[in-house]
């Protein structure tokens, strides 16, 4: 099938690679020439395992190419993915600048009949308020249809969730979209992937009402971390005996300094937003006790770092693990990580950080934070070590060569995932959010 893809951020690029990868011939749309022409080349902008060669190999196969213009995608087009960001507004709600923009781009191009598939994170209602807008403005009117196909990306596994997806979700007004996205999709269904068709309202609720789910979970573990502090109980240990429970399940339940990324945290600020305005208080009360836990799990590394040093962070040297929201990626978007180190800065200490992957995106950023290119050197002269981010390369340091390089034996591992004992038996002083 000929499919455009509008937007090529990270939800954008992927699905245009493994549209192509499925076998469609695809056009993706941006108007960042400098974005678009990096992407042609053969480049992705964001690290993303396995997709610059998956970039490549679809590029000089021909199935995939890039533009600039509105009026060449709605040609070659079928069907038409939207893709761009729906980043949060200053008061919590999602911002749909780009949503509009991009069916206001596209809408006068569409002279013949057409199908206009949402794949962003949007407020329930956005698609039938966007099938009037493009119908007023399209020449085919009402010959172009609408339907909301939402994302399950998972940062670090983005191609394996767009070419063996564990749903995909069909929001439709008539037979005729669903029949269309059935064959766009037709190599994961024949592979077993359940497709499920509904109401463009329910689809459009899936998404959030899943990243809601899973934020309130992770926030639920992070909340008993506190109540285990307290007395002198182990939550990683009360973790493994929940999630032993079926009703309950092992995944999502880590304990740590939290939540962040480009979803999640907009996310579930857009629908409490959105619940707000629809007067369901106890979604709204639910949605920001959960925002609230989250937030406060950052601050709490802090106050160790803080007792670590015997008192105040002023001009006590802090070296950082991890900048990235999650191993395996680059994004520093809403990072706790970046964020606590905001907090320590504030405090006038002095932080070097170091990241796998994210030490430009972070820069961008932050461009007063220090960063290092090894670990030894992000540690060196340290007061105190703090393991922000769950990377493999730090569960595998050696803590007696840090030793060597560091003022003070001190570690805090805010995501529960490095070796107490052998830390200890290097002696360094190693403290975890959430057990003794």
């Amino acid at each position: 099938m000929r499919l455009t893809v509008i937007g090529t951020g990270y939800l954008g690029l992927t699905h245009a690679v493994c549209m192509a990868e499925l076998g469609h011939e695809v056009i993706g749309l941006d108007t960042d020439a400098k974005k678009v022409a990096q992407i042609a080349a053969g480049e992705t902008p964001f690290f993303e395992p396995g997709l610059e060669a998956l970039l490549r190999k679809n590029l000089d196969a021909g199935r995939l190419r890039l533009t600039t213009s509105y009026g060449e995608a709605a040609e070659f087009g079928d069907i038409h993915f939207l893709c761009v960001g729906t980043p949060q507004a200053a008061d919590g709600s999602a911002d749909m600048s780009h949503v509009h923009s991009a069916v206001d781009g596209l809408s006068p191009h569409l002279s013949s009949a057409c199908l206009v598939v949402g794949k962003s994170t949007v407020p329930v209602g956005t698609a039938r308020k966007l099938i009037a807008r493009i119908r007023s403005r399209a020449p085919a009117k009402d010959k172009v249809e609408i339907a909301w196909n939402p994302e399950f990306l998972r940062e670090g596994f983005a191609i394996q969730d767009s070419l063996s997806p564990d749903r995909l979700v069909f929001g439709a007004m008539s037979d005729r979209p669903a029949d269309l996205l059935r064959q766009v999709y037709a190599s994961p269904i024949a592979s077993g992937t359940p497709s499920l068709i509904m109401d463009l309202e329910t689809a459009e609720l899936v998404k959030v009402s899943a990243n809601a789910f899973l934020a309130t979970k992770i926030s639920f573990i992070n909340a008993m971390a506190e109540v285990c502090e307290k007395v002198g109980a182990d939550v990683v240990r009360l973790a493994e005996a929940l999630g032993r429970d079926e009703r309950i399940g092992r995944r999502f339940l880590a304990p740590g300094l939290g939540f962040g990324g480009g979803c999640l945290p907009k996310d579930i600020r857009a629908f409490r937003s959105s619940a707000e305005e629809l007067g369901v208080d106890s979604l709204v009360n639910l949605l920001g006790e959960v925002d609230a836990i989250n937030l406060n799990r950052r601050s709490r590394v802090v106050d160790l770092a803080r007792k670590a040093v015997g008192g105040k962070l002023t001009g006590r040297r802090i070296g950082v693990l991890g900048l990235a929201f999650k191993p395996g990626s680059d994004d520093v978007r809403d990072s706790p990580s970046l964020h606590v180190c905001g907090l320590l800065m504030h405090e006038s200490a002095v932080v070097t950080a170091h990241d796998p992957a994210a030490l430009n995106a972070a820069a961008r950023i932050r461009p007063d934070l220090r960063y290092a290119d090894t670990i030894s050197k992000a540690a060196e002269g340290a007061d105190v070590v703090l393991h922000l981010t769950e990377w493999s390369e730090y569960q595998a340091i050696d803590p007696a060569m840090l030793a060597a390089v560091v003022a003070r034996r001190n570690i805090i591992d805010a995501r529960c995932a490095l070796d107490g004992q052998l830390w200890r038996s290097a002696g360094w002083a190693f403290q975890v959010l959430g057990r003794q």
